[in-house]
This record gives structure tokens, C-alpha cells and sequence, in this order.
């Protein structure tokens, strides 16, 4: 078994046990795991002596312990917002709005009523953070949602 599934069964096992992990493993889907296992602390194998023993006793104690470099990692993904994606059908209608058309118009070249276009329209609104088309085609064109026109 990998340290990850190690993680979760000692967690599991024994309620007053800690997992601190020591790996060269860095990535953003490594340190996940090993946090969703159970893991009270993940630091990189760099990490000089004094500090090793330091973050041992931490977590022994039951204190979280993250590497530097891990907790920077940690902070600056909580901080970027997660990118807005919109739906295929979201994006068809933002773009019949950038070509001009009417609510009536896309709802005719989508085969979709016009209170369907409209509930597109407001949820792409929401996405964006906006409150008309223009603004939200605009937004959408910036963060390259659509496709240059």
C-alpha cells in the first residue's frame, strides 16, 4: 500500500495516533491526498534537522505542521478563485448575444424558448458577476470564454 492508504488506515485505526508525512512529493493532488487521508502534517525531506524534531513533537500534540513552501502553496490556491467555466449551452447563448441577436433570435436558432435563453442569460450573468449582456459578453471575451471575434 502507498503512504496515503497507510495514512487513512492509521487514522482510522487508532484515534489518538498522528500522521506526519515526510515525502519529496510536492504536488498540489499529493499533499491533497495525504490532507484527506488524515494526515496532521506534510513536510519535504528537505527540511533540516532541528525542524524534522520540532515538527514531530507538533504533531505528536496533535498540531498541524506544513513545510513553508507547502503552506505558501496551500494559501495562494484558497486565495484564486476558481476559474468560471461556463456550459456548453451557456456559451452557445453568450455568443448569439455577441452576434447581436435578440433574446427571440436566439431562442429561434437554438431551438430553445425564449425563458430558457433568459435563464441562460441570468445565470451567465451570475457566473460573471455582471448585470447586462454587453458587460457579460465583454467579461467573457477578457477571460476568454468565448472565442475571439
Amino acid at each position: 500500500m502507498d503512504g496515503v492508504a497507510a495514512t487513512a488506515q492509521i487514522v482510522a485505526g487508532r484515534a489518538r495516533t498522528h500522521v506526519l508525512v515526510l515525502t519529496t512529493y510536492d504536488t498540489d493532488a499529493d499533499i491533497d491526498r495525504a490532507v484527506e487521508a488524515g494526515a496532521t502534517g506534510y513536510l519535504l525531506k528537505d527540511v533540516d534537522h532541528d525542524h524534522l524534531v520540532d515538527a514531530i513533537h507538533a504533531a505528536a500534540r496533535g498540531e498541524t505542521v506544513l513545510a513553508p513552501r507547502i503552506a505558501q502553496r496551500l494559501l495562494t490556491r484558497m486565495r484564486q478563485p476558481e476559474p468560471v467555466t461556463l456550459t456548453a449551452r451557456e456559451a452557445e447563448v453568450l455568443t448569439a448575444v455577441a452576434d447581436g441577436l435578440n433574446n427571440a433570435d436566439i431562442g429561434h436558432r437554438l431551438h430553445i424558448a425564449e425563458a430558457t435563453v433568459k435563464t441562460h442569460l441570468l445565470r451567465v450573468f451570475a457566473k460573471l458577476d455582471v448585470s447586462d449582456r454587453t458587460h457579460a459578453v465583454v467579461v467573457a471575451l477578457e477571460r476568454g470564454l468565448l472565442g475571439r471575434r
